[in-house]
């Protein structure tokens, strides 16, 4: 059902946002099923928006009333599935130009996920295209996928593989710029041998670690790097010391949770990955527009991202 709740109370850094669209992620279903509020109180959901600013607060420094911003917000405050969003201006980036609202929200939390895996935490170069290696990407159809593939092939020189087992999502991650795509349904190993690859420098594991870790210590190459975005319920990385191989967790809500003294590097990357889009480098990656934002069109954009097969992402209008 809706809820009429009181307007946001700003913060001296937050701006006030009317939301125009919103896309739904994996943790947005993890978190309604695991992160019940206390009974009697409400929980808004909700992490990737586009929209308006209607009011800033007294410190912000990047943003005026007017402004047309995309974000993916913060774990630990009241979400964007409602009209109204107070975020802090140092997760929050200039909307691209070029995109509606809709196109754009299917961006923000994937594309901050997705950059600090590959720059961040696997150590690409980062401004200039370096030759050699190769990345393998487990899920490459997904929403971290869909951004991923994009950005590895267009901003690095890494040979990019990424894993997708239906013909629809082959099709898709190919059409993204994946030099190669492998099916996932059995050892990646196999596949990647199967396409003259004895091995990886680097793996990005977006879903299913636990049951590909073993295949992904095979494959991995000695002194290769792995990043994990999921959350498995055990990673045994004891076998992982005779390749010393790294183990590197990304979580884009780390900055925001921790109030990090690099948080504003968000809001440089969303401007940076704007810029990406309206020079035609990288593009959207929605593939489902369901509608306005209703607690009908939410359920149903909910149950088809628990499915597990949906390619790319789904967005909704705002109110």
């Amino acid at each position: 059902m809706s809820l009429d709740m009181p307007q946001p109370e700003l913060r001296p850094r937050d701006l006030l946002v009317r939301v125009r669209a919103v896309s739904v992620n994996p943790v947005d279903t993890k978190q309604r099923m695991n992160a019940a509020p206390p009974p009697g109180t409400a929980r808004i959901l909700g992490f990737d928006a586009t929209g308006i600013v209607e009011a800033v607060g007294p410190d912000v420094r990047h943003y005026r009333v007017g402004d047309a911003v995309w974000y993916a917000g913060a774990i630990d405050r009241p979400g964007s599935n409602a009209e109204f969003q107070a975020v802090d201006e140092r997760l929050v980036g200039h909307k691209p130009a070029s995109l509606d609202f809709a196109d754009a929200a299917a961006l923000p939390l994937t594309a901050i996920t997705a950059w600090e895996l590959l720059f961040d935490r696997l150590g690409q170069p980062h401004g200039r295209k370096a030759a050699g290696g190769t990345l393998l990407i487990v899920g490459g159809a997904g929403g971290v996928g869909s951004i991923l593939i994009q950005l590895a092939r267009r901003l690095t020189g890494l040979t990019v593989i990424a894993t997708a087992s239906r013909p629809e999502t082959v099709a898709w991650v190919k059409d993204l710029g994946a030099h190669h795509a492998i099916d996932h349904s059995g050892p990646l190993d196999e596949a990647l041998k199967a396409i003259g690859f004895d091995g990886v420098e680097m793996v990005a594991s977006l879903t299913q670690t636990e049951r590909h870790l073993e295949a992904i210590l095979r494959a991995l190459k000695p002194q290769g790097r792995l990043a994990v975005i999921d959350d498995p319920k055990t990673l045994d990385i004891v076998p992982f010391k005779r390749k010393s191989l790294s183990v590197h967790w990304e979580l884009m809500f780390t900055r925001s949770l921790f109030g990090t003294p690099d948080m504003d590097e968000q809001r440089r990357l969303l401007d940076e990955v704007s810029a990406l889009v309206d020079a035609g480098v990288i593009r959207s990656t929605v593939t489902e527009r369901l509608g306005t934002l209703s607690p009908q069109t939410l359920t149903e954009a909910h149950r088809r991202v628990e499915s597990g097969r949906t390619i790319g992402k789904i967005v909704l209008d705002g109110l």
